[in-house]
């Protein structure tokens, strides 16, 4: 594995946990949304991710067999999550129906919280191990330098 392979998965790990935690914020933010534009309350989402290869062009030209298995992550999709709605007797809303109740998306902040630490850990443990790459490349480059 070379340098920048290193920095290639890190970099792919930063890219999928940035985007796990807009999808959580989007979550977070809309945990009280009853209509939305495709009509309905809002549906939480969640991340599909999924290892992928980071093997380089020339790493496929040359069927480096110690490359092949190098792997990073990669967001496979947003889905929505198929959880029943909250029904809440509401009869003064708005979107409240016949009966007066309000469906709301089910939504645990808590649960979001929970999953906004693990992302910010996940974030912090790849952006370490770019760090980490960094300072080995300009460790070498000074030995070379003696």
């Amino acid at each position: 594995m070379n340098f920048m392979t290193a920095l290639d998965i890190g970099a792919s790990g930063l890219k999928a946990q940035r985007e796990y935690l807009n999808v959580v914020s989007m979550n977070m933010a809309n945990s009280r949304t009853t209509r939305t534009a495709e009509g309905g309350p809002y549906r939480r989402k969640s991340v599909a991710m999924e290892s992928s290869p980071l093997l380089s062009p020339f790493d496929s030209v040359m069927n480096q067999e110690m490359n092949k298995q190098l792997r990073g992550v990669t967001v496979r999709g947003i889905v929505n999550d198929t959880r029943p709605f909250k029904e809440v007797y509401e009869p003064n809303h708005p979107d409240a129906d016949s009966k007066g109740i309000v469906r709301y998306p089910d939504i645990n902040v808590v649960e979001e919280m929970v999953n906004m630490i693990t992302i910010s850990k996940s974030y912090e443990a790849n952006a370490q191990a770019v760090e980490s790459a960094k300072n080995m490349f300009n460790r070498a480059l000074r030995i070379g330098m003696s």
